[in-house]
């Protein structure tokens, strides 16, 4: 369970990467911070401990303490305003393309967001399980149940115990990843040509999966501070939407948390304007700052939010488990969810209850998460470079690895995709994370492998594209 000082470290912390805390700016003295948070002096201290340990703030001796100048600095993508209105996916069949060469093998991983074989724990996986299949017992070779088995939610649930949240067991679906549990959800709380409420630019699968299911969009503002709460209301206001998915935690593509005001401000709307909400939180155990951020169904008094998620981003995309939570307002609907769900491989389900309960994940997250932080930035630093001397905007993440890079106006990143794919380079152009090409000077790239010379070229080449095609208007 995190401490209170470390909740309020990582509030801070939010602030600096978004920049509402800018470099050499004061700090409040311990004893002023106190009084604001209402907290002792020694919370205060090991608060501001944990931030100069983690290299965000420093001390002045006799002036106090500052905000650290990053080491690199760099320009966060922009994000246009737009109006708000119910609409189709149009480019479903570019979605579809994009999304298959996303995971081709031959080419070089910028596009799909997954993480390196590498970083896989594949030695205490087999370990568990070869475990779970030695102690299983007979029942768990026949059907398992549709909700999913009782030893991987009775697990999930006291896993997520140590974060903060608590999940009753039998309000657990466990499901073959996180977007089967988007699917279905989808599916069972909203009828075809339903609009669905979502901030964009998004993650491309998402709209992708609306526009398969026939649903509709609407989209809201989001940038790299987070999502437009007012413009969000007015939404739910204006076109009462039954849905909104939306994610809250390290956002793809833009990296963004969420205060804990903001998420607290979104479960009074859903409850406000009865509209659920779906919450993706499929990066929150890949913070770079070691503890997960809660995510908003933790402020869920009313049963409004469905939190989803799955090990696809945090353990390997092949392993397919996912899960949603429900809570109050969708218990008459268990049925319907039972029936609908798809049931998940037993022997996968017991080998990552195992996982769990053996410490085994708990550990490879403390391994993982200093190797992302390291990893990405490895990757911003070297794209900077590239690009150098364009005005570029790069996301600046603070958990998971995906990189949102802002090209110059110009530039038509669909042409660029199209080229790197003819040098065995992909990527995901930003025509393809929300309407009306807003984003077509946008790239998204996956950080998730090492940072290899021939992962270094691939960059280059990029970066010699955009500087040629500048060059040439």
């Amino acid at each position: 369970m995190q401490f209170h000082y470390q909740r309020l470290a990582q509030q801070i912390a939010n602030k600096i990467y978004q920049q509402q805390l800018l470099p050499q700016q004061k700090l409040s003295s311990l004893r002023d911070f106190a009084d604001q948070h209402q907290v002792s002096i020694s919370t205060a201290q090991r608060c501001y401990e944990l931030l100069e340990a983690q290299g965000l703030i420093e001390v002045k001796p006799k002036s106090g303490y500052f905000v650290k100048a990053p080491k690199l600095r760099s320009r966060l993508p922009a994000s246009p305003s737009f109006e708000s209105r119910p609409r189709a996916v149009t480019n479903l069949l570019l979605q579809n393309q994009i999304q298959e060469a996303s995971i081709q093998p031959h080419l070089a991983p910028f596009g799909a967001i997954q993480l390196s074989p590498q970083l896989v724990p594949i030695e205490p996986l087999r370990r568990s399980i070869q475990r779970a299949l030695k102690h299983c017992k007979p029942e768990d070779f026949l059907y398992c149940n549709r909700q999913g088995h009782l030893r991987l939610r009775e697990a999930l649930a006291a896993h997520w115990r140590e974060d903060g949240m608590y999940i009753a067991p039998e309000d657990i679906f466990i499901t073959n990843g996180c977007m089967p549990a988007l699917a279905l959800l989808i599916q069972q709380l909203s009828l075809q040509g339903d609009s669905i409420l979502i901030p964009t630019p998004t993650f491309n699968g998402q709209l992708q999966l609306i526009a398969g299911l026939k649903r509709r969009i609407i989209e809201t503002p989001a940038d790299a501070t987070g999502i437009d709460l007012v413009r969000l209301e007015q939404a739910m206001v204006e076109h009462r939407p039954k849905l909104c998915l939306l994610t809250a935690n390290f956002q793809n593509p833009l990296g963004y948390v969420l205060s804990d005001v903001d998420k607290q401000k979104i479960a009074q709307l859903a409850a406000q304007y009865h509209c659920i909400i779906l919450e993706d939180d499929i990066y929150a155990e890949c913070s770079y700052q070691g503890q997960r951020p809660l995510p908003i169904k933790y402020w869920d008094q009313h049963g409004y939010v469905v939190w989803v998620g799955s090990v696809s981003k945090s353990l390997s995309t092949a392993y397919r488990v996912g899960w949603f939570c429900i809570g109050g307002q969708l218990k008459a609907m268990y049925p319907e969810f039972y029936s609908a769900n798809v049931s998940v491989n037993t022997p996968l389900q017991l080998g990552l209850a195992d996982f769990i309960y053996s410490r085994e994940y708990r550990n490879h997250l403390s391994r993982l998460q200093p190797q992302l932080m390291q990893q990405v930035e490895q990757y911003r630093r070297y794209i900077l470079k590239a690009f150098a001397p364009l005005n570029i905007g790069l996301s600046q993440p603070q958990g998971g690895y995906a990189l949102w890079l802002e090209l110059p106006q110009k530039i038509d990143s669909l042409a660029l995709y199209l080229a790197a794919q003819q040098h065995q380079i992909n990527i995901v152009p930003g025509v393809v994370f929300g309407e009306d090409e807003r984003y077509q000077h946008f790239v998204r790239l996956n950080a998730g492998h090492a940072l290899t010379p021939q992962l270094q070229e691939a960059i280059l080449f990029l970066a010699e594209w955009v500087k040629q095609a500048v060059d040439g208007y």
